[in-house]
């Protein structure tokens, strides 16, 4: 069913559904009478003179440059050619299909001005699979991804490049195709495109929607190693969490109960220490730490998917424009830095538990390096290795970019977001996080088979997913290939499903 398009109640999982599931979506009726009633108001002030900024107006430092009417025509069309001055590999067409997305619901708010046949190209665009060939780098984020937004823009007028069932061809032959009119580019409608800070927006949310399933999975690979360290699981009473306060700790010790439901553990049927070390005893606060973060970054993004960041701003009730900074990313690149932090936490918090399964000295009688052949075979002691480098690589990239403006345009745009940056680097930390976790769950089965009592529902569940793809390290063998299928297997999200099969949902 086609996801309708108002400029309110844009989620992340309706995001998801267009971007990456290729579901259709429809303006709304209402949505069409506001972009045409905004549209109508713009050009009365076109016809009066009014000076408006970007639209009978040069931009950024030349923003004080009137352009007369034959100008203005021209503008758009130069406008777009000089944005689209990006650089190298192109963006995922998931990410360009999410940014469309969010321009579209931008402009169903009925304050950007634009035509209403904008609108529509980039719904029909969406409908019929044209994606636009767009360079991932080269936008500052603020002003709106201009760089990559004006690739899009590009099709407006049949130019650029765009992906049509499997190929990538000239703009105007994939739009033909698919049998959709070039609109081309009136007064304001390039700067309506580009103005706002979407594309690092909606990968923003492909990311959270990502990191939560990712952080379910922290969670049962969490309690698998629990059980294999016969860890005393009183830290994990929901009671204790309740009562300091932090949803997130409260969730994160319930999804921990359940996969450990069922197990001799959680039944106190062996003999626990009296307590753990902290990064088997305070799992419950660092993951819901992470998920309180991840609600924060969700919040945020989803008032900017539902926003006008646009500029100028137009308001056809009143009669007025109004020029400011709504493109700037600010409000998104600050809380998805946080929220990178937070997988590179949870992701050295992995790794200590998986020190432990491979330390003779903490794993309460398992093996050393969890191998029955010490000496001759190391077991898993280079997986620690691998683990090792991808954390210091996700601590590298953790680093804010928020804070790392650099001026641009003679100083007129002297502070930016970097947001594009948060959004490219929060997908390498996610993709080093998925190795890092797929090594815990690794060494986790194998500890498991190593002991001979009986575990939680979710937690015999998750290893026996792991074992369909990864066998028991019975004599040393290039792990590679392991590392590689379990890195797969988490970034899947089997493991999360068939186990959510079992124990019901750890959201």
């Amino acid at each position: 069913m086609a996801v309708v398009i108002t400029g309110s109640g844009l989620s992340i999982e309706k995001l998801v559904q267009v971007a990456r599931q290729n579901e259709n979506i429809k303006l709304h009726p209402d949505a069409l009478t506001r972009i045409k009633a905004c549209r109508t108001m713009l050009e009365n002030k076109i016809k009066a003179n009014e000076i408006m900024y970007g639209v009978n107006t040069g931009i950024g430092e030349f923003s004080e440059v009137v352009l007369n009417n034959d100008q203005m025509k021209e503008f758009q069309k130069y406008l777009i050619y000089n944005h689209a001055a990006g650089i190298g590999e192109p963006a995922p067409l998931e990410y360009v299909r999410g940014a469309m997305l969010a321009r579209v619901n931008v402009h169903a708010h009925g304050n950007s001005g634009c035509r209403h046949d904008i609108a529509q190209t980039l719904v029909e665009m969406l409908n019929k699979g044209v994606t636009p060939y767009v360079c991932q780098k080269g936008s500052v984020g603020a002003c709106g991804d201009l760089a990559p937004m004006a690739q899009i823009a590009l099709l407006m007028m049949g130019e650029g490049k765009a992906y049509y069932q499997g190929e990538l061809l000239d703009g105007r032959d994939a739009l033909k195709k698919a049998g959709i009119p070039i609109p081309g580019l009136q007064a304001r409608d390039g700067l309506a495109i580009i103005n706002g800070s979407n594309l690092l927006t909606a990968m923003s949310a492909i990311f959270l929607y990502d990191a939560n399933n990712w952080l379910k999975q922290a969670e049962i690979a969490a309690a698998m190693s629990l059980e294999a360290l016969k860890a005393n699981m009183k830290p994990y009473n929901v009671k204790i969490h309740e009562v300091r306060g932090f949803a997130g700790a409260v969730r994160s010790a319930k999804a921990i109960q359940k996969l450990i439901e069922g197990g001799d553990l959680i039944e106190e049927k062996m003999k626990c220490k009296i307590q753990d070390a902290y990064s088997m005893r305070s799992t419950p606060q660092v993951i819901g730490t992470a998920h309180d973060a991840l609600a924060y970054a969700r919040s945020q993004v989803e008032i900017e998917l539902n926003g006008v960041g646009d500029n100028p701003i137009f308001f056809p009730d009143q009669n007025l424009q109004l020029s400011g900074a709504n493109f700037q990313g600010t409000p998104v690149s600050l809380p998805m830095d946080m929220a990178g932090i937070a997988i590179t936490m949870v992701s050295v918090m992995s790794e200590r538990r998986m020190n432990r399964l491979n330390n003779s000295a903490l794993n309460v009688g398992l093996p050393a390096f969890l191998t029955k052949g010490a000496g001759m075979f190391s077991g898993l002691m280079l997986s620690q290795y691998t683990a090792d480098m991808l954390i210091v690589e996700q601590r590298i990239l953790s680093a804010p970019a928020c804070i790392q403006s650099i001026p641009a345009a003679a100083d007129q745009e002297d502070f930016v977001s970097m947001g594009m940056n948060t959004a490219i680097k929060n997908f390498q930390i996610l993709d080093n996080a998925y190795g890092i976790l797929g090594i815990e769950f690794m060494a986790a089965a194998q500890a498991l088979d190593f002991r001979d009592y009986k575990f939680g529902k979710g937690v015999a569940k998750a290893k026996d997913v792991i074992r369909k793809y990864v066998k028991f390290l019975d004599e040393d063998r290039p792990l590679y290939p392991d590392h590689t299928r379990m890195k797969e297997l988490v970034k899947s999200c089997e493991i999360l499903h068939d186990v959510e099969k079992v124990v019901g949902s750890l959201d």
